[in-house]
């Protein structure tokens, strides 16, 4: 959480005397590293593990005195903001389903290791992500990084512009009728950034004319478990609602 480093950046531009109700902070990478380039460890002033806050628990300890959190909206610019960032991810109340693998054949490689990509990509290829969607339209059409265009957005009464920032998709894909957006996890997540969802979205809302989604993946155990958030209104990062959920175990034929 860097606690350490976060009150040196407050003490040192004086942001414990910022009005955050009348408007967000904004900081640089530079002056992040002026207030942390005392600290000998490598994690206590490195730019990106610092502004790495991607859950509620993650955030420094003056972060959550204050309900703050962080949104980067310029390569190496960020802003403070006084509001909730984060969203739940609800333990799923409802029966595991079963669900048989629509391949013919066992996929051997899919056993090998434990990353967030060969879960999600093993779901897809049993057409999993396509039966919770109801579409199988669906193909594999993005991933990786890239740069946002530049974009408005509300957090409660304060509007924040964003332009190029980079963004990391584990996956997304086009039907026919939608685009399909998702953020994967392999481990137990409480909470998650909105930003993780919010900025690809709004991303990928200004390049096609398709309704754009948003999906939470997370592989527990033997267990694949899907949330579908939606956001009421595109212009507001606290609009979004879950919509969807389901946990399912795999059966291959």
């Amino acid at each position: 959480m860097n606690n350490n480093s976060w009150k040196a950046i407050f003490d040192k531009h004086k942001i414990n005397e910022h009005d955050f109700d009348n408007n967000p902070f904004i900081i640089s990478a530079e002056q992040i590293k002026q207030a942390t380039k005392h600290f000998a460890k490598t994690n206590e002033r490195e730019v990106r593990i610092l502004c790495k806050q991607d859950s509620r628990e993650a955030r420094p300890d003056v972060f959550v005195e204050k309900n703050l959190f962080l949104l980067p909206v310029r390569n190496g610019k960020y802003v403070i903001v006084k509001g909730e960032g984060y969203v739940d991810i609800p333990d799923i109340q409802t029966v595991v389903k079963i669900y048989t693998s629509k391949l013919d054949f066992k996929l051997d490689t899919s056993l090998v290791g434990n990353s967030e990509m060969q879960h999600l990509d093993f779901a897809y290829a049993t057409s999993l992500i396509r039966t919770f969607l109801e579409d199988e339209s669906l193909v594999l059409t993005i991933r990786g990084r890239k740069y946002t265009p530049s974009f408005s957005f509300k957090v409660g009464n304060h509007e924040i512009e964003v332009e190029s920032v980079q963004t990391e998709i584990d996956a997304g894909y086009e039907g026919r009728n939608q685009i399909v957006l998702i953020e994967a996890k392999n481990s137990s997540t409480k909470n998650t950034i909105i930003r993780q969802l919010f900025y690809p979205y709004r991303q990928w809302k200004q390049y096609t004319e398709k309704p754009v989604k948003t999906l939470f993946f997370e592989k527990r155990e033997n267990y694949y478990s899907l949330w579908q958030f939606e956001f009421k209104n595109p212009n507001d990062y606290n609009s979004i609602i879950l919509s969807k959920s389901e946990c399912y175990e795999i059966l291959s034929k």
